[in-house]
């Protein structure tokens, strides 16, 4: 009898109160609508100064708790509309202005779903057989746009799983600009297909290594004569999603791993940052820190970003080029194999496969690994996660697609030197939906990764999209189990 995971009945839920203030535009929300902004502005900077002081107070009194540093925020949105207005601009106008240009997003007012974990970077003040474990989540808010968030989880000891209340307000990241190299930028507009002299020259102008910004610079450096070739507007809009799509997101060191949200910054990723997945990455120099990848979305096109971080709270976010990058559910070996970056990809939209680089950043063409055959992943397979080392070889947790779009979650074992080559495959999955699987998005499991702890395999999952539920395996028999299969195959 085969060995399953073990749903433990925890759950946790979306919050409709977890809210971030952002910038809105009144008529953008609206097709075809005109700005109405001068109109709305004409309007509040009519207002009577007794209604504008009562409209301030009473801002700050209904939704001050709701925010970190309100007052900051809607004077911000105040002068975003209007760099022109006055930086000493009146305390309460500037609160007035600004909240007539803003609104309140619940990030995960729709569902929650898609965690993926790693062990937490402070162990301090635990049990034994505790670890504090770091969850990232997909959080899905109003109109499908994805962030990402976090939450924290005490394993054991023994078989226990517990989610730490999650901290409220919710902190936004401070956006500065990310890094290049020459040669990474020349080959991100090459990737993008856009490889016209005008981008080369801007590239060519810069220096071997460079902040972002640099390359707006350079855009404003090109003489007029160059402005006037043929495709030139469109070649500066490209230059300038290429680089934007680089940056930096710091949080406050005041701010808990639950309160902090990474929200859509660059252009390619306007309608969403989905699907972290996470891995505690080991450099060849001993060097650790956490590395991911997540699917950008912009409306209408996908691309695969990097992330990577030494605390979560400052996070370097990249842009990676390659054939597997043009698709989703790409996950980082935790170690380089062989000198070469290696990671899972699915470019063909239904093939478990393969992919290294030499960089981190330019992938090459991948090598299929597990194709869709049995029953329960006719549709499409692909990784839920990262790869898990073990003695045994390196265990890939995935996901099948059957008859309906039922998700089910199951396992294949990797070579540990040459993990090109598939050692075995499960022939039924470790955990299918239940029965009352009804949510967002139903008849789904899924995860983007687990974790080990004192030989049990620890996954997080979401359930029909609508929470975040736990399950766990003994690791010795799931090894066994993996290993009984190949001898059958």
């Amino acid at each position: 009898m085969s060995t399953k995971l073990t749903d433990i009945g925890v759950d946790l839920s979306a919050d409709p109160k977890r809210v971030v203030a952002r910038l809105f535009m009144p008529g953008e929300a609206t097709p075809g609508s005109s700005s109405r902004t001068q109109g709305v502005l004409d309007r509040t900077l009519a207002l009577p100064a007794e209604e504008v002081s009562r409209l301030a107070a009473s801002t700050l009194a209904r939704f001050g708790d709701r925010h970190t540093g309100l007052a900051r925020i809607l004077r911000g949105h105040a002068l975003s509309v209007r760099p022109s207005l006055p930086a000493d601009l009146d305390h309460d106008l500037g609160i007035a202005i600004g909240a007539a240009f803003t609104a309140e997003i619940a990030v995960e007012g729709a569902a929650i779903c898609n965690p993926s974990v790693v062990t937490h970077p402070d162990q301090t003040g635990l049990e034994p057989g505790q670890l504090r474990v770091a969850v990232s989540l997909r959080s899905i808010g109003e109109g499908h746009i994805s962030s990402i968030g976090f939450c924290e989880a005490i394993i054991g000891p023994g078989p226990s799983w517990e989610f730490l209340p999650r901290d409220r307000p919710l902190a936004l990241a401070a956006i500065s600009p990310g890094q290049w190299t020459r040669k990474h930028l020349i080959r991100a507009l090459e990737h993008r297909g856009h490889t016209a002299e005008l981008a080369r020259t801007v590239a060519q102008s810069l220096p071997k290594s460079f902040g972002s910004d640099a390359v707006e610079r350079a855009v404003q450096a090109l003489s007029t004569e160059q402005l006037r070739q043929p495709d030139a507007r469109a070649q500066q809009e490209t230059i300038r999603v290429v680089a934007g799509s680089a940056y930096q997101a710091s949080f406050a060191e005041t701010s808990s791993l639950s309160q902090r949200v990474l929200q859509p910054v660059a252009d390619e990723e306007s309608h969403g940052l989905e699907d972290l997945r996470i891995t505690e990455f080991t450099a060849a120099d001993g060097h650790t820190d956490y590395r991911g990848t997540y699917t950008a979305y912009d409306g209408h096109s996908i691309a695969t970003r990097t992330i990577s971080t030494t605390d979560l709270r400052t996070f370097k976010v990249e842009r990676i080029t390659g054939p597997p990058t043009r698709a989703k559910g790409m996950a980082l070996f935790p170690r380089t194999v062989n000198g070469r970056f290696l990671a899972l990809a699915r470019g063909d939209g239904e093939t478990t496969s393969l992919t290294s680089s030499a960089d981190g950043l330019d992938w090459a063409r991948e090598v299929p690994l597990h194709r869709p055959a049995r029953s329960w992943e006719i549709v499409q397979t692909g990784n839920c996660g990262s790869p898990i080392e073990t003695a045994a070889g390196w265990l890939v947790l995935t996901h099948g697609v059957g008859p309906m779009r039922v998700y089910s979650i199951s396992a294949i074992l990797l070579d540990l030197d040459d993990p090109s080559r598939v050692i075995a495959t499960l022939n039924e999955p470790l955990l299918e939906p239940s029965t009352d699987s009804d949510g967002y998005v139903p008849n789904v499991v899924y995860s983007c990764g687990g974790v080990v702890h004192e030989d049990v395999l620890w996954v997080p999952f979401g359930a029909a999209d609508q929470h975040i539920r736990v399950a766990w395996i003994s690791l010795p028999e799931l090894l066994a189990q993996l290993l009984t299969a190949a001898n059958e195959q």
